[in-house]
């Protein structure tokens, strides 16, 4: 089946980017890092779950593509000095851990605890450490530290908190998901029976 774009699916796309960008304000700062702790991989996690592939990517990408222009979205910054900074690596994988939490979601079904724990997984593995591949060794890079003190920096301490993350947002998203599928929220057809 074709994807097609809808009016409402783009404006769910807005609100979602706007939610992102609103978490990114609320952060804790480290003094051993550049890297915050912040909320910005559970609207991710959120984000590509709730309005699946397509708008999932759309909705973050957007906010990154206009951070990139200059917009002080993520963080009150913007430009080129945000994105290619020391964060960079883990906002440039934003949009593609929602494009891809977007189809791995859409494939559990049901209800009861084994849907709670594979919708867990997969937001644990895709929107929390899926985005440190890139994330640490640009850390790495940009701090001019080695791999391993780039995990310290940027890794170790928010695995914790990572996996609370992800397990809020199975939490949130096993029983909406049941009542507002995906198709539903974006008002097309495709993936009916994906949330069934």
């Amino acid at each position: 089946m074709k994807n097609v774009i809808t009016t409402r699916g783009m404006a769910f796309s807005a609100l979602f980017g706007a939610l992102l960008v609103v978490s990114s304000y609320l952060n804790i700062h480290l003094g051993f890092t550049p890297i915050p702790i912040s909320l910005e991989n559970l609207v991710v996690m959120l984000t590509g779950a709730i309005l699946g592939p397509l708008y999932g990517f759309i909705s973050v990408a957007l906010v990154v593509i206009l951070t990139l222009l200059g917009i002080p979205l993520l963080h009150g910054s913007g430009g080129f000095a945000l994105l290619l900074g020391p964060t960079g690596g883990f906002i440039w994988a934003y949009p593609f851990a929602a494009l891809l939490i977007g189809l791995l979601v859409k494939r559990v079904k049901g209800r009861g605890p084994l849907t709670f724990v594979f919708t867990f997984l997969i937001l644990e593995l895709i929107g929390s450490l899926f985005l440190y591949l890139p994330g640490v060794p640009w850390l790495a890079h940009k701090a001019g530290v080695s791999l391993q003190k780039a995990m310290v920096m940027g890794c170790y301490p928010y695995l914790p908190g990572d996996a609370v993350k992800a397990a809020l947002a199975a939490i949130i998203l096993v029983p909406i998901r049941q009542v507002f599928p995906t198709s539903r929220i974006v008002g097309t057809k495709q993936g009916m029976t994906s949330a069934k």
